[in-house]
């Protein structure tokens, strides 16, 4: 399946917006690298259409996903349990740290297979709980 991505960049550690067309293999290979480094932040939709773009972003071992439907819509998903509701943790958002609460944090690994599973099938729906902002 072909995918169009973008994320942070390997060389400066800073998001970079250009879009890349690849398929699956390529952005996993610069996730890999990305994780390596402890921290990132990945888009990714499908070439055809801007929406649902869904993004990752991560901060040592753990992670929170933004699912774009459309221009008005974002939702986050819920969270697997690895931090409790009242713990916060911090994740870069583009360039910048973001505070989310343990409602939506998600182990790396799982946040990683959400992804490849929404790239794979092309659906989020039954990808888990999805909680609408």
């Amino acid at each position: 399946m072909s995918v169009v991505w973008s994320m942070t960049s390997l060389e400066s550690g800073r998001f970079h917006p250009g879009e890349e067309r690849s398929e699956l293999p390529d952005p996993t290979g610069a996730f890999n690298e990305l994780r390596s480094r402890g921290q990132g932040y990945l888009e990714v939709r499908f070439p055809d259409n801007a929406f649902p773009r869904m993004t990752l972003s991560f901060r040592g071992d753990h992670a929170i996903i933004h699912l774009f439907t459309n221009e008005e819509s974002v939702s986050l998903f819920v969270g697997d349990g690895t931090v409790p509701p009242e713990v916060t943790v911090e994740v870069p958002i583009m360039d910048d740290l973001a505070v989310f609460t343990g409602d939506f944090v998600l182990s790396v690994d799982h946040a990683w297979e959400v992804v490849q599973n929404f790239v794979l099938t092309g659906a989020f729906e039954d990808l888990g709980e999805w909680c609408e902002l």
